[in-house]
C-alpha cells in the first residue's frame, strides 16, 4: 500500500484512490497567503543564496480551471455543496480567495468519497481561510460530523504590527460517520496537580486521599460504623470491607477513614483542543530538513495515534516534505502521499530512506522509462528538470520564473580533503573546504557540441571543480570529445582523475549504466540535510 504519488491530487485521488479505503485524512494545504514559498537546501556556510528554489507559489487566482471546476461542483450530487459554493461566489466574487475555495471543495468531496464510514478528517490551516474551509467540511462531512477545531501554537511569539501576534494554527477535526476511530490521549499532570499525591505507601506508592462521606449528597448513604469510625458512607459496608482488604483506605489521625486513589492508575488529563506543548520547526531543530512550512513529526503523531491504529491507511494529499508519510510508517500504518511537485516526491524519498533503511515503497507519477521521460519534458520543462537533477544527486538551482536563464540547473557540493588545522567534536580532523559541481539539463530532442562549450564556459565562470551535462537525447561523438578535452579534476589526496566535464545521459542514469563520479568524504551530506535514523525495534508505546 505505501505509495507516493506525483501529480495533481484531484486526478490521483479519482484514477488510483479507491472508495472508502482510506482510515485517516491529514491534510496541510497552501492556505492561500500570498507568499512564494522556498526551500532551503544544506549548503557549506557562503553558499546559501545558491541554495534557493521556489518550491511553489501559494496563490490562486480565478481562471478558466477555476471555472471549470465551479461549473462542475454545481453538477454533482453533493447539493448543499453546490448551493454553498454558489452562495460564496455571490459574496466574495470572482476574486483569489474564491478560486481557492473552488479548489479545496472539489478536492473534499473526493476525499470524503475515499475515506471509510469510521474514518476522520483533519484539515490543517491558518485563520486566512480557516472559516471558509469550515463552511465547506459542514457542506461535505455535515455539520453533525464535527468534532473539534483545534488549537496548535505553533511559535511562542509573533511581531505583527498593529495587531496582535499571529501565532497559532487551526487543525479542524471531523469524522465521516457517528461512529469513528477514537484512541484516547492523555497528558502529564502538572505539578500542582501532582502535589497533590502527597502520602505514600510502605512500597513507595504516591497517593492522595478522597472523601468517602455522603454528608451533604443528595440521595443519601449508609450509616454503620467501621473500625471505630461511624459516619453516612458513600458505600455500604462489603465495599468499604472490599476496599480496606486492596489497601485502598486512608485512616487519618482524627480516626476518620478516605479513600486512596494512586498516582500509577491515574492515566493524566485527557488531552485538549489547545495543543501548546509541540514547539514548532526553527532553524535549530534536528528535523528540520529546509522545506517550508514543514510541521513537527510530534504533531502528526499525536494525530495518527489518536484517530488510526496500526496497520491502517493514513492519506496525506498535499504531502510536501513528508511528515505524515513519515510519522505513519513510524507508528506502524500504512500510507499514501500525494504532492504536484517533483522536488517534494525527491525530498520525501531521501527523507523515508534516511530515516528507515531498508524501506519498501513505491512511487507513481515519476518517469520509469525513457518514455516515460520524454512525456514529463513535454509536459512539465521544469518538473522535469528537478527531476533529472534528482538523478545525479544534485539539488535543484534557483527559482525557474526569476531572471534569466544561467546555463545551471542543480548543484552538488562535496569534500575530497580533510582539515588538520581544526579538530571535530571526536577530536578527528573536520572537512576542509567545499567544492561545487554544476550540473545542466536538456530535455529537448536534439543535442549539440556548442552546448557543451557553453556549458564549459559556465564551468570556467562558476569557479566549479566539475560539471554534469544530463541530456535526454543521445550524445554526439564531436560532444564526448568535447568533454574530454576539458580536461580532468585531479583529487588532492590520492590523485585520482576525474572527467572535469562528464555528459550523462537519462537513460543511462535511470538503467544503472551510467553514475556520476566525483569524490565526497562528507557522502553527500553536504548537499542534502538527512532525516535521522528512527528505531523501529520498540512497540507503540502508551497513548500519554
Amino acid at each position: 500500500m505505501n505509495k507516493l504519488y506525483f501529480g495533481d491530487n484531484l486526478d490521483i485521488l479519482r484514477e488510483h484512490i479507491a472508495s472508502e479505503s482510506v482510515d485517516l485524512i491529514y491534510l496541510d494545504p497552501p492556505f492561500n497567503s500570498k507568499r512564494d514559498y522556498s526551500v532551503l537546501f544544506k549548503t557549506p556556510k557562503g553558499h546559501e543564496s545558491d541554495a534557493q528554489l521556489q518550491a511553489f507559489l501559494d496563490t490562486w487566482h480565478w481562471s478558466e480551471e477555476a471555472e471549470r471546476e465551479f461549473n462542475e461542483l454545481l453538477h454533482q450530487p453533493n447539493t448543499m455543496v453546490a448551493e454553498m459554493v454558489v452562495a460564496l461566489r455571490k459574496f466574495l466574487g470572482e476574486n483569489d480567495m474564491m478560486a481557492y475555495v473552488t479548489m479545496m471543495a472539489i478536492r473534499l468531496l473526493e476525499l470524503h468519497r475515499v475515506l471509510k464510514p469510521t474514518g476522520s478528517i483533519y484539515l490543517h490551516c491558518d485563520p486566512t481561510a480557516s472559516h471558509y474551509l469550515r463552511i465547506l467540511l459542514d457542506g461535505v462531512f455535515g455539520p453533525t460530523r464535527f468534532r473539534n477545531e483545534i488549537t496548535w501554537k505553533r511559535t511562542s511569539a509573533h511581531n505583527d504590527p498593529t495587531r496582535y501576534g499571529a501565532n497559532t494554527d487551526r487543525i479542524l477535526f471531523y469524522s465521516k460517520g457517528d461512529k469513528w476511530i477514537w484512541n484516547e490521549i492523555y497528558m502529564p499532570h502538572n505539578e500542582e496537580y501532582l502535589a497533590r499525591f502527597r502520602f505514600k505507601d510502605p512500597d513507595g506508592r504516591r497517593y492522595m486521599d478522597d472523601n468517602l462521606s455522603a454528608k451533604g449528597l443528595s440521595g443519601g448513604g449508609y450509616t454503620y460504623e467501621y473500625k471505630g469510625a461511624t459516619s453516612l458512607w458513600r458505600v455500604p459496608l462489603t465495599s468499604m470491607q472490599r476496599l480496606d482488604s486492596e489497601n485502598r483506605l486512608h485512616f487519618t489521625r482524627n480516626g476518620g477513614i478516605r479513600l486512596k486513589r494512586y498516582l500509577d492508575e491515574n492515566k493524566g488529563a485527557p488531552l485538549q483542543a489547545l495543543w501548546d506543548d509541540i514547539p514548532p520547526i526553527n532553524s535549530q531543530s534536528k528535523e528540520r530538513l529546509g522545506y517550508p512550512t514543514q510541521k513537527p513529526l510530534a504533531l502528526l503523531e499525536r494525530i495518527i495515534k489518536a484517530s488510526s491504529n496500526e496497520g491502517d491507511v493514513v492519506l496525506d494529499p498535499f504531502c510536501g516534505c513528508g511528515t505524515a508519510v513519515h510519522a505513519a510508517e513510524k507508528l506502524r500504518r500504512q500510507w499514501i502521499g500525494i504532492d504536484i511537485t517533483h522536488l517534494a516526491i525527491s525530498l520525501i524519498e531521501k527523507r523515508l530512506k534516511d530515516a528507515f533503511p531498508g524501506i519498501q515503497f513505491e512511487v507513481e507519477g515519476t518517469p520509469k522509462d525513457l518514455g516515460g521521460a520524454r512525456n514529463l519534458a513535454e509536459r512539465h520543462k521544469y518538473q522535469f528538470q528537478w527531476w533529472a537533477t534528482s538523478l545525479v544527486g544534485a539539488q535543484p538551482y534557483q527559482g525557474k520564473k526569476k531572471g534569466a536563464d544561467s546555463g545551471i540547473d542543480g548543484l552538488i557540493y562535496f569534500y575530497d580533503t580533510p582539515s588538520f588545522s581544526r579538530r571535530g567534536k571526536g577530536g578527528g580532523p573536520t572537512l576542509g573546504e567545499a567544492k561545487k559541481i554544476v550540473v545542466s539539463v536538456k530535455g529537448g530532442e536534439n543535442v549539440s557540441v556548442a552546448m557543451v562549450r557553453d556549458f564549459a564556459h559556465v564551468i570556467e565562470r562558476e569557479q566549479a571543480a566539475m560539471g554534469f551535462f544530463v541530456t535526454l537525447a543521445e550524445p554526439t561523438g564531436p560532444m564526448s570529445k568535447e568533454s574530454v578535452a576539458f580536461g580532468f579534476y585531479d583529487e588532492p589526496r590520492f590523485g585520482a582523475e576525474y572527467p572535469k566535464l562528464q555528459i550523462l545521459t537519462i537513460e543511462g542514469l535511470m538503467s544503472g549504466t551510467e553514475r556520476p563520479r566525483y569524490p565526497d568524504l562528507s557522502l553527500g551530506r553536504s548537499t542534502f540535510k538527512r532525516a535521522a535514523v528512527e528505531d523501529m525495534s520498540a512497540e507503540q508505546g502508551k497513548l500519554l
